[in-house]
């Protein structure tokens, strides 16, 4: 059965989420803060104490949007599903607990000819007051839908400087590392079961490509932000290749302008996993 496309544009019911400081914790961990050196990035792997105080890793939103696959679409194979792309924009930082109020739609969806691109943008709403705190704008990329006659998703300029990077950072993911981030919510057996990974053509469980998205904004933090998350004000990216749990990752980063880089995440042998990087930053004014 293909993909309904009259679902797009419509609202879905809002969905409240709450999350405390053990869910910004367990998220900083399963994106490998504090694997190479546990006493690093204490301020987001451990709770507020004394002088210190718990800051959340931006790309934290993402794995807070519900029901990416809602059962609205239609009837499809979960093991021909892939993320293919993640935007997201802070209109303000996250606090390490919180309540929002989710209102989501599917935004568009995408003829790319073999697949089709369904792309589910989300707004979080604080609770409290009713100020969006994030936007997150989700790509997902079902192979075998393509051929229905749409419009291709609209490309946007991106170029890789001819120059070396501003800034790289080199990480070792671990074997477990898939099993560690699906306690984030995403259960996808793609990530943990063999037989379903196989059944999708890979050779084992890969990792979520929001897990490869969250150590590329750690260094995108830790570098172009100067470790502070209050700065961030964007951040996006393209998953282009996959990632088995316990390769080694490398982000390149590169300053575009005082306030945007663009980024790139490669494996040891050149295969760019993460393409067309994106991060904005909130200038100081003098």
């Amino acid at each position: 059965m293909p993909l309904d496309l009259a679902v797009v544009g419509r609202e879905r019911p809002p969905v409240k989420r709450s999350w405390d400081s053990a869910a910004a914790i367990l998220y900083a961990l399963g994106v490998g803060a504090g694997a190479a050196d546990p006493a690093a990035e204490l301020e987001f792997t451990t709770e507020t104490d004394g002088d210190r105080v718990q800051r959340v890793l931006p790309t934290f939103a993402s794995v807070l949007v519900p029901g990416r696959l809602s059962g609205e679409l239609g009837t499809f194979d979960r093991s021909r599903v892939v993320h293919a792309e993640e935007e997201l924009t802070l209109h303000r930082p996250l606090p390490a607990a919180g309540d929002v109020v989710i209102r989501s739609r599917v935004a568009g969806i995408h003829d790319q000819g073999s697949a089709a691109l369904v792309v589910v943008e989300a707004d979080f709403d604080d609770a409290t007051d009713g100020q969006t705190i994030a936007t997150v704008r989700s790509g997902l990329f079902f192979r075998g839908e393509g051929g229905f006659g749409g419009a291709r998703a609209p490309k946007t300029a991106w170029a890789r400087p001819e120059r070396q990077p501003d800034w790289s950072s080199t990480y070792q993911t671990r074997p477990e590392q898939a099993l560690l981030f699906r306690l984030n919510g995403d259960r996808n057996p793609l990530h943990a079961d063999p037989g379903f990974a196989r059944r999708a053509g890979f050779p084992r469980p890969i990792l979520h490509g929001l897990c490869t998205y969250g150590f590329a904004g750690r260094a995108v933090l830790r570098s172009f932000a100067e470790g502070d998350p209050g700065r961030v004000t964007s951040f996006a990216a393209r998953m282009s290749a996959p990632v088995l749990p316990g390769e080694q990752l490398t982000v390149n980063i590169w300053q575009d302008s005082p306030s945007t880089a663009v980024f790139q995440v490669t494996k040891p042998d050149g295969t760019v996993v993460l393409d067309r990087g994106r991060a904005g930053v909130r200038v100081e004014e003098a």
